[in-house]
């Protein structure tokens, strides 16, 4: 079963997918962010987002690496719905390029163009995460998909004490998604994912946490609005304007939509 699901993944997914995905969700807006290593996903994702009003911003992929680093972002910088870059971490053979130099080099350009970098790790990468967000003290940076903790073996040590040591710096903010993927895709729950969002609001508050769908990935373990439905069972108990700013706040704001 799991392997049909994958299967399903592999085409590509095109903005009358997510009206579909997202019509009984209330959703008004979104966030499109890269999936693949490559320039011409970036156009992809930007020429969705000048036609398509429900995609209000993009986090694309450029090649931070490349001595020509600063010539591509400013002509991607140039394009308002272009909000920020990512780069797929987690795929990365060496659990320390996040530290390299060249990389650091291309995301230190960022600021001055007002660019977010997302930032998508496993849980492993947690402690090297934490000394290069503190390379760049003045860029934003969102953590994605809450950095992939082993929930379904229910394991949340030492992702919970790094977690809170990264979230003391204040210029990294957190979305909530990409948790049911990482617990058991056929027999999850919510109360099998609350742990888990403890300790991201007592470490992050509501101030600067956003949700986060991570749609379509996320279809292979629920849909789009079981995930709604899910984070505002989370947040049910905070106040109208705590509610506010991490169903939309927060992200209006962080990535100026």
């Amino acid at each position: 079963m799991n392997e049909a699901r994958l299967r399903a993944l592999r085409r590509d997914f095109l903005a009358q997918d997510l009206m579909d995905a997202t019509r009984d969700s209330d959703v008004h807006g979104t966030v499109a962010v890269q999936a693949r290593q490559s320039i011409a996903e970036t156009e992809f994702l930007l020429d969705i987002a000048s036609s398509q009003p429900l995609v209000k911003g993009v986090v694309g992929w450029l090649p931070l690496c490349s001595p020509d680093v600063d010539s591509l972002i400013e002509r991607f910088a140039f394009d308002p719905k272009f909000k920020g870059t990512r780069h797929v971490i987690q795929d990365e053979p060496d659990d320390f390029f996040i530290l390299r130099e060249d990389f650091n080099r291309g995301v230190a350009r960022l600021n001055e163009h007002g660019l977010v970098y997302d930032i998508l790790i496993f849980e492993r990468h947690l402690a090297q995460t934490i000394e290069f967000v503190d390379r760049h003290p003045n860029q934003i940076f969102v953590l994605d998909h809450v950095a992939k903790p082993r929930i379904k073996e229910k394991i949340i040590s030492p992702w919970a004490e790094r977690i809170r040591e990264l979230a003391k710096r204040e210029n990294v903010y957190c979305k909530i998604s990409g948790m049911v993927t990482e617990a058991d895709w056929n027999d999850w729950n919510p109360e099998h994912l609350r742990p888990y969002y403890d300790v991201i609001l007592s470490a992050f508050g509501t101030g600067r946490l956003m949700f986060g769908s991570d749609w379509p990935v996320l279809t292979l373990a629920s849909d789009y609005e079981t995930w709604v439905h899910t984070v505002q069972t989370f947040i049910a108990d905070l106040s109208a304007d705590e509610r506010d700013l991490i169903l939309s706040g927060t992200a209006r704001r962080v990535y100026r939509l």
